[in-house]
């Protein structure tokens, strides 16, 4: 999916950008109650197109991704015993 996307050099210079394609990609993947994905190669396909797009600005995302693919979340919060 990502043959002649040259976007390796992102890791050490734009982690945000590798922070995003995580995101796209959790965020798409859907998992049944048995812990089994059900959509795997589409999940893939929405952060690889991400990913086409951030370092090839022609490329176009269709269809456009959408706010609840982008959501970034914090970690949960830290329980301290009291």
């Amino acid at each position: 999916m990502l043959e002649d996307v040259e976007y390796l050099d992102l890791y050490g210079t734009e982690p945000s950008a590798i922070e995003m394609v995580f995101a796209i990609f959790a965020n798409v993947l859907e998992v049944d109650d048995e812990g089994r994905v059900l959509n795997f190669t589409h999940a893939q396909r929405r952060a690889t197109d991400y990913l086409k797009s951030y370092c090839n600005p022609s490329f176009k995302v269709e269809p456009t991704l959408e706010d609840w693919e982008t959501e970034l979340y914090g970690p949960p919060a830290i329980r301290r015993e009291e």
